[in-house]
C-alpha cells in the first residue's frame, strides 16, 4: 500500500475495533496513500474552529502537499492513524519523531510531536482518548518514549484529553501556546483511567442493546410460526414500551401491519430511528440486512440466525465477516445463533428472545452462552418462584449464542453498576479473555455476588462457534483463580440457582456458625452433618418436635437470631398433620408468616428453610397470601388480555431433580413483587441449602478480605536490574531455554532465593570428593527423570555421616537401579528436617502468571492438592495460599508434630511471585522440594525456563477481540 521509498510494510496489527464512550464502535487503522480522498472529504466536514485549533490559523482546505504529507508515512518516524465508521474518517492522529532541537529525526531520538483532529459531529464520544491510547502503543513499539503536544489555550477539550490520560507529564506556556510533554510508559493511574473508560464504554454499549427506544424484527414472517414472527409476538406480548416494527422484504406492499405491529419491507422504510434490530433471516441474507441497518443508523443487532461458526469452517468465516461488517457501521452484535435478550424493567419490558413468556421482574442478572441452558435457567427461576423457594425474578437476561462480539465480559461491565441488578448468575462454556474476566470479576464481586457455572469443563476444547485463546491450565486451576477473584464457582445449574436465590434475598453471613432448628430431629441431624461437610460450624440442632406450632417456630427463630453465637439459621420443617379451616390461612402459610416476621424482627442474619414436602410453604414464604395468585384466578396480560396463572408442578413436589415447568405469564410477572430482599429461600434437601449457605459464607469472607487486600512487599536484597541483565544475556543465546544449575542458582539468588548446592557424582570417588567439599552429613540422590522427586521409590539416601556410608549407599543405588550414567546421582548437603513442599510459577498465555503451592509427594499429586494464586501475590494472599491446601495441617503441628516456619515459606512464595512479575521472560519456575523446617526453608532443587514473554493485551490500548 505504501510506495517503494517507505521503510516498513503496512502494520496490519495496528488495526483495531474500539468501543467509544457512548457505546458505539469505531475502527482504528493506519492511514495510507490510498486514503487521500477520504482525508479530503473528512477535512471538509470539520468546522473552521476545529481547523483553527489544529493549525493555529485559518486553514479552510488542505493543499495537495498537505494531503501527500498526511497520507505518506514510513510507520516508524511518521505515523498517522484514523478512526473510521462506515469506512469514512471521523478523526485522525499523527506523530512525527523529533530530536532535541525539535526538528524531524530518526531513532535513537525517543520523542515525537502528536496532533489530533476530530470531526465536530463526533466530538465528545471519546474518540481522541481512544486514538491517544493506540498512537501511544504504536510509539512505544517504535522506540518513542515521550510525546509533546502544542495546544491553544482555548482548545480546552484537547487539553483535557491529554491531562486526563493519566501519564506523567509536564506543562508549560510559551508564545501563547500550551506545551504538554508526557511519558508514554503506562502508570498505575493511566491504567486506572483506561480501565474506567473501558468500563463506561462497554457498559454503555450493552445498555444500548438492553434499553432500546425502538426495535425492528427483521424476518418476521407473514404467517404465524417461525422464529421472526415468534420473537415479534414475544416483544409485543411483553408490553415493550418503545416503538416496535416488523420487517420482511417478502411482505406485499399493501400489507401495513402484522398483528397490529407496523410492517415494512426494509428497515430503510421506517421513518423514525431504530435502536435495535433483531435479525431472524437466513444467514445468506444477513449481510444485506446489516448494510441496511448500518445505513439507517441502527445501534445494535441481536442475530438469532444460525449457520455460522457452529456449522464449521465456512460458517466460521461467515461469522468473522458478520462482525467486521457490523463494526464498520459502529454496531455491536449479540449472537449469532443467539436465544435473545430480556429486560424486565417497567420502563422497558423487552422480551426480544425465543422465550414465549416474560420472566418475573427481579434483581438477578442472568447470562448464558447456550440458549438451551438459558431457557432452563429461566424455567428454574420461575419454578423456584412458584414451587420451591418463593417469588424472585430476573432484571436482565442475555443469551449470547456464538459470542462473536458481545461477551460475558461486556455484560459484566454493564451489571457492575446497574442499579436494577443485585446478583449476577453466569453460565459460561468458554472464557475468551480469562485475564480480563478475572479483573472484571474481582471488581464486580467486591460490589455484588457473581456466581458462575462453567460447562464444557472436561472436553478440552471450546464449543463450536466460540473463538477463544488456548490455555494450558487445568480446569481446577482456572476455578481456583476465579475463586481468588471473588467468583462463586458452582458445578451445576441447580447449584447456580440455589446460591443465586439465597444471595438475592438474604444478607451475607458474618461467619460460619450455623444454628439449626426444626420439627424433625432426623432432618436436623442431616443438616448438621451437611454443615460439617461444607466446613461450617453448626450448633447442636434444636428439636421443636413434630407438634410444634407456627408460634413455636417464631419464638425459636427469634431467640437464635438474637443469639450472638450464630451467624446464620437453617430451619427444617416437615408437614404438620391436619387440615386448615376453610377461609383461613393453611399451616404452610401460617408457618411462613411466622418465619418471615421473626426474621424481620431481628434482621442481619441469613435464614434458610429445608422442607421435605413442598406443599404451599415455598409460595407462602415468598409472598403474602392476600396477593399471591390463587388457583382459578386470571390475571391481566401485558397485551390487555386474560391469561391463566403460572402452572404448578404436576409431578411429585419433593423431587429436587424434577424437570422445569413453563415460564410465567406476563401478567403473573407483573403481579409478583419485584423486591426480593427479605424473602426466605427454601430448599427440598438439606445438602442443597447448606451448600448454598457454605458458598455465601466463603463469599462473605472474601468480601471482608478484599476490603484489606494486603500489599506486595519490597525486599531490599532483590537485585531487579541485575536479574534483567542476566536474563537478557541468557536469552541472547536463543528464543527459549531451560537454565543450567549454575545459571538457575545465580538468577534465583538475585531475588534472595538460595538453592542448596548439588554436585554430580558419576562415580563413588566423585561422590566422596563432593561430600568432602560440602561437608558431612550428606544426601545421595538419583536425578534420572523416572526417579527424580520420588523418594518413595528408594532413589534417595539421607544422613550419610561419612565416606564409608556414602560408598555403601552408592553401591546400593547402582545395584538397584542401574549404571550411574542412567541414575545421574548427585551429592547434596543435608538440610534441616521438615515438611517437603513444592513451589511453582508458570506464565499461561491466556490467564497470565500463576503461582502454585502444595506438599511434595505422590499423595498430593494423586489428590491434586495444589493451591493457586494470580501473580503478583500480596502478603495476605501468600498467607491464604499456604493454608488453602487440604494437607495444610501438616505445616501447623498436626497430631503433635512440630509446627514449621510458615512465615519463611510465605516469604519464599512472595519472592518467586516478584521474580515472575518483574520479569515476564521467566515463563516457568519450579522449586522442588522446598523443605520447611522449624526455622527457615531449604530449596533443594530448582529449575527455571526463559522465553520471550507472551503478548499481554491487558496492558495495551482498549480493543475489541479481533476478527
Amino acid at each position: 500500500m505504501q510506495s517503494a521509498p517507505d521503510r516498513h510494510e503496512y502494520p496490519a496489527h495496528w488495526e483495531a475495533d474500539v468501543v467509544l464512550r457512548d457505546g458505539g464502535t469505531a475502527r482504528i487503522r493506519p492511514i495510507t496513500v490510498d486514503d487521500a480522498e477520504r482525508l479530503v472529504s473528512f477535512y471538509e466536514q470539520v468546522s473552521d474552529e476545529s481547523k483553527y485549533y489544529r493549525f493555529f490559523a485559518p486553514y479552510p482546505r488542505l493543499s495537495a502537499k498537505d494531503v501527500h504529507r498526511f497520507t505518506h508515512h514510513d510507520f516508524v518516524d511518521r505515523v498517522g492513524l484514523a478512526a473510521t465508521i462506515g469506512g469514512e474518517f471521523i478523526a485522525t492522529v499523527r506523530y512525527d519523531r523529533i530530536g532535541a532541537e525539535g526538528l524531524p529525526a530518526s531513532a535513537p531520538a525517543d520523542e515525537a510531536e502528536v496532533a489530533f483532529l476530530v470531526q465536530d459531529a463526533h466530538q465528545g464520544r471519546g474518540v481522541a482518548s481512544a486514538l491517544l491510547e493506540h498512537i501511544g502503543a504504536v510509539a512505544r513499539e517504535r522506540g518513542i518514549r515521550r510525546f509533546a503536544a502544542e495546544v491553544l489555550p482555548a482548545n480546552t477539550k484537547m487539553i483535557k484529553v491529554f491531562t486526563d490520560a493519566g501519564y506523567t507529564q509536564k506543562r508549560s506556556f510559551e508564545d501563547g501556546v500550551v506545551r504538554l510533554e508526557f511519558d508514554l510508559e503506562p502508570t498505575d493511574r493511566s491504567l486506572a483511567v483506561q480501565y474506567a473508560r473501558e468500563q463506561r464504554a462497554e457498559a454503555r454499549s450493552v445498555q444500548r442493546l438492553l434499553m432500546p427506544g425502538s426495535v425492528a424484527v427483521i424476518g418476521a414472517g407473514r404467517t404465524p410460526g417461525g422464529v421472526g414472527r415468534s420473537v415479534l409476538g414475544n416483544i409485543r406480548d411483553a408490553g415493550f414500551t418503545g416503538g416496535l416494527y416488523a420487517v420482511n422484504r417478502a411482505l406485499p406492499e399493501e400489507l401495513k401491519d402484522l398483528d397490529g405491529v407496523p410492517a415494512y419491507r426494509s428497515v430503510r422504510d421506517i421513518e423514525g430511528p431504530v435502536d435495535l434490530a433483531v435479525v431472524a433471516v437466513p444467514a445468506d441474507h444477513v449481510p444485506q440486512v446489516v448494510t441496511e441497518c448500518g445505513e439507517h443508523g441502527v445501534q445494535g443487532l441481536v442475530v438469532i440466525s444460525a449457520g455460522y461458526a457452529e456449522s464449521g469452517p465456512e460458517g466460521r468465516e461467515r461469522q468473522r465477516e458478520l462482525v467486521r461488517h457490523a463494526r464498520a457501521y459502529g454496531m455491536r452484535i449479540i449472537g449469532p445463533n443467539a436465544f435473545g435478550i430480556i429486560n424486565t424493567s417497567d420502563g422497558v419490558r423487552l422480551n426480544a428472545s425465543l422465550a414465549p413468556e416474560m420472566p418475573r421482574p427481579g434483581r438477578i442478572g442472568l447470562f448464558a452462552q447456550s440458549g438451551a441452558i438459558g431457557i432452563a435457567l429461566l424455567s428454574r427461576l420461575h419454578r423456584r418462584g412458584g414451587g420451591v423457594t418463593g417469588v424472585t425474578g430476573v432484571s436482565t437476561f442475555v443469551s449470547s449464542g456464538n459470542r462473536a462480539d458481545v461477551s460475558g465480559n461486556d455484560v459484566l461491565q454493564y451489571w457492575y453498576d446497574d442499579p436494577e441488578t443485585d446478583v449476577v448468575l453466569m453460565y459460561l462454556e468458554s472464557i475468551g479473555n480469562p485475564r480480563k474476566f478475572t479483573r472484571l470479576a474481582r471488581r464486580t464481586a467486591a460490589a455484588k455476588p457473581l456466581v458462575v457455572v462453567q460447562g464444557a469443563r472436561h472436553g478440552g476444547a471450546a464449543p463450536q462457534g466460540h473463538a477463544v485463546r488456548a490455555t494450558r491450565l487445568p480446569h481446577a486451576t482456572v476455578s481456583a483463580l476465579l475463586r481468588q477473584a471473588g467468583v462463586i464457582r458452582v458445578d451445576t445449574i441447580t447449584e447456580l440457582v440455589d446460591v443465586g436465590l439465597l444471595l438475592a434475598r438474604q444478607p451475607l453471613p458474618a461467619g460460619p456458625r450455623v444454628a439449626i432448628l426444626g420439627n424433625s430431629e432426623s432432618l436436623g441431624l442431616l443438616t448438621y452433618d451437611a454443615c460439617l461437610s461444607e466446613g461450617l460450624r453448626p450448633l447442636a440442632p434444636l428439636d421443636l418436635t413434630t407438634g410444634a406450632t407456627a408460634e413455636d417456630f417464631h419464638a425459636a427463630l427469634s431467640r437464635v437470631l438474637a443469639d450472638d453465637a450464630c451467624d446464620a439459621v437453617v430451619v427444617t420443617a416437615i408437614p404438620a398433620i391436619g387440615e386448615s379451616s376453610v377461609g383461613e390461612l393453611d399451616g404452610d402459610a401460617l408457618l411462613a408468616e411466622a418465619l418471615r416476621s421473626a426474621a424481620a424482627e431481628v434482621p442481619g442474619k441469613p435464614v434458610l428453610v429445608v422442607h421435605v414436602e413442598l406443599g404451599g410453604l415455598a409460595e407462602a414464604l415468598s409472598a403474602a397470601a392476600s396477593t399471591a395468585p390463587q388457583a382459578g384466578d386470571t390475571v391481566p396480560g401485558a397485551a390487555g388480555g386474560a391469561h391463566p396463572p403460572p402452572l404448578s408442578a404436576s409431578l411429585e413436589r419433593g423431587d429436587p431433580h424434577r424437570p422445569a415447568e413453563r415460564l410465567p405469564t406476563a401478567g403473573a410477572a407483573a403481579a409478583a413483587a419485584p423486591d426480593d430482599v427479605g424473602l426466605i429461600p427454601a430448599y427440598p434437601a438439606a445438602e442443597r441449602a447448606v451448600r448454598a449457605l457454605g458458598e455465601a459464607v466463603k463469599y462473605a469472607q472474601w468480601r471482608r478480605d478484599a476490603s484489606e487486600p494486603g500489599k506486595v512487599p519490597e525486599y531490599e536484597d532483590i537485585d531487579e536490574k541485575g536479574a534483567a541483565q542476566l536474563i537478557d544475556g541468557l536469552l541472547a543465546r536463543g528464543q527459549g531455554l531451560t537454565l543450567g544449575t549454575e545459571e538457575t542458582c545465580e538468577l534465583l539468588g538475585k531475588y534472595g532465593i538460595g538453592v542448596h548446592r548439588a554436585l554430580p557424582a558419576l562415580s563413588p570417588d566423585d561422590a566422596a570428593v563432593a561430600a568432602d567439599a560440602l561437608g558431612y552429613p550428606v544426601a545421595l540422590k538419583a536425578t534420572a527423570p523416572h526417579l527424580r522427586h520420588r523418594a518413595d521409590l528408594g532413589g534417595v539416601r539421607l544422613d550419610l555421616a561419612d565416606e564409608e556410608q556414602l560408598r555403601r549407599a552408592y553401591a546400593e543405588l547402582t545395584e538397584l537401579f542401574g549404571k550411574p550414567q542412567e541414575l545421574r546421582p548427585v551429592v547434596q548437603g543435608m538440610a534441616p528436617r521438615g515438611v517437603d513442599t513444592v513451589v511453582r510459577a508458570v506464565i499461561d498465555p491466556a490467564a497470565g502468571a500463576v503461582l502454585s503451592f502444595g506438599l511434595a509427594g505422590a499423595a498430593s499429586q494423586l489428590l491434586d492438592d495444589t493451591a493457586h494464586r494470580i501473580v503478583p501475590v500480596t502478603d495476605r494472599e501468600a498467607t491464604s495460599l499456604v493454608r488453602s491446601i487440604r494437607t495444610a495441617p501438616l505445616l501447623f503441628g498436626w497430631r503433635g508434630s512440630t509446627p514449621v516456619d510458615t512465615p519463611a515459606l510465605e516469604e519464599l512464595l512472595l519472592r518467586v511471585s516478584r521474580l515472575v512479575d518483574d520479569h515476564p521472560e521467566v515463563v516457568a519456575v519450579t522449586l522442588e522440594p522446598v523443605v520447611v523446617a522449624q526455622r527457615g526453608v531449604s530449596v533443594l532443587g530448582a529449575s527455571v525456563r526463559l522465553a520471550p514473554p507472551p503478548a499481554r493485551d491487558d496492558l495495551g490500548p482498549r480493543t475489541l477481540p479481533a476478527y
